[in-house]
């Protein structure tokens, strides 16, 4: 499956590393052997096959500088769904703990409509802010969890409002529509206690394709919409490869990248046997009319920006209000680290977004 919104990096690179590749695996690219000038060239098909050096922008803080530069092997061996889970679930603990750092808050896990959820409560939480929630749908490809707690907990902190990350069913075992249903069971639930126009859905990667997804399904139930999305480096369309997606791996230009295969639909476990034009997998193909006012963000080395600013334009086609940022030289949601100003940067004007919208 492609590694659509693989979203443990650190984590990932620690996995990796720690395995032998096999004695006929592709051996990694090396000084000696890396390419040392630019080249292009487009074969009969139109296919390009190109290298580029392209240094680290000076521009960028120190600390995204060193993170930029760091080594990470361009052949690996493939890392098991056990792996990738057990290596997750590691990193996240973790980054819930350098997170709750900066913004403590009180964590509680229970059931809302019989799904599971993770309650993320800020350490000041206004009376003003009571009557408000922020539903988050975490990233991590649909077969693992990396955002519930790193999409959450800085959200809660920044807004000063409460979080419900929805621990949704995951793929393989569980390929679309559960992840779907699970969310929009919790979305029912909240509107029996919250007013739609106090409700924001957000989520990053996996989580922001889901937000799209939920949206439209909202729309065809005839259900309220919410008073914002968050659409955090995501993408509509299943059935297309985006242009970002043969040009960088998870990040950015270092790491192993296979050739895109447009025969195959994107992440087949999770699509499983639906036409993967369908209009709430891939909401590109979806009346999009009277979306609620969504932010899109994304970066310049994201896999997934092509996925963001298309969608971005559907929204803006079918005359919604939509805002986009892309912050240059990043790659994929590189907001999950504590460590980079930018991240911090990229989080506050999310909660910025959803928060003004709540206070209209």
């Amino acid at each position: 499956m492609r590694l659509i919104a693989s979203l443990f990096l650190l984590a990932a690179t620690a996995a990796v590393s720690a395995q032998q590749p096999a004695a006929n695996a592709p051996q990694p690219t090396t000084a000696e052997t890396a390419a040392q000038r630019d080249t292009s060239f487009i074969d009969s098909e139109g296919r390009a096959h190109i290298t580029r050096i392209v240094p680290v922008p000076t521009y960028l803080s120190r600390q995204s500088q060193y993170w930029l530069r760091e080594p990470v092997p361009d052949a690996v061996p493939p890392e098991s769904l056990e792996q990738r889970r057990a290596g997750t679930d590691k990193w996240a603990l973790t980054a819930r703990d350098a997170w709750l750092n900066l913004y403590p808050a009180t964590l509680t896990e229970e059931k809302i409509a019989g799904v599971p959820v993770r309650i993320v409560v800020p350490a000041s939480l206004p009376d003003g802010n009571k009557d408000k929630i922020l539903l988050c749908l975490h990233g991590g490809g649909f077969n693992s969890d990396s955002g519930s707690y790193t999409e959450s907990i800085p959200m809660a902190g920044m807004t000063k409002i409460k979080v419900v990350a929805v621990l949704y069913r995951l793929a393989p075992e569980f390929p679309f529509p559960a992840a779907l249903d699970d969310s929009i069971a919790v979305y029912k639930e909240l509107l029996k206690t919250y007013k739609p126009d106090r409700i924001v859905i957000y989520g990053t990667s996996a989580g922001a394709i889901l937000t799209g997804e939920v949206a439209v399904k909202i729309k065809q139930l005839g259900l309220p919409m919410p008073a914002a999305l968050g659409i955090f480096s995501g993408m509509g369309d299943f059935a297309r490869i985006g242009d970002s997606q043969a040009l960088y791996a998870l990040k950015g230009f270092s790491g192993h990248l296979d050739p895109p295969d447009d025969t195959q639909p994107h992440d087949s476990e999770y699509v499983g046997k639906l036409d993967p034009k369908d209009p709430v997998i891939s909401p590109i193909y979806a009346d999009l009319h009277g979306m609620p006012p969504t932010l899109f963000v994304t970066s310049g080395r994201d896999l997934l920006l092509s996925g963001t600013v298309n969608l971005h334009r559907a929204f803006l086609n079918a005359g919604n209000e939509a805002s986009l940022i892309v912050y240059d030289a990043l790659p994929h949601a590189f907001w999950y680290s504590t460590k980079l100003p930018e991240a911090l940067e990229a989080n506050h004007a999310m909660a910025d977004y959803l928060l003004k919208h709540l206070n209209k």
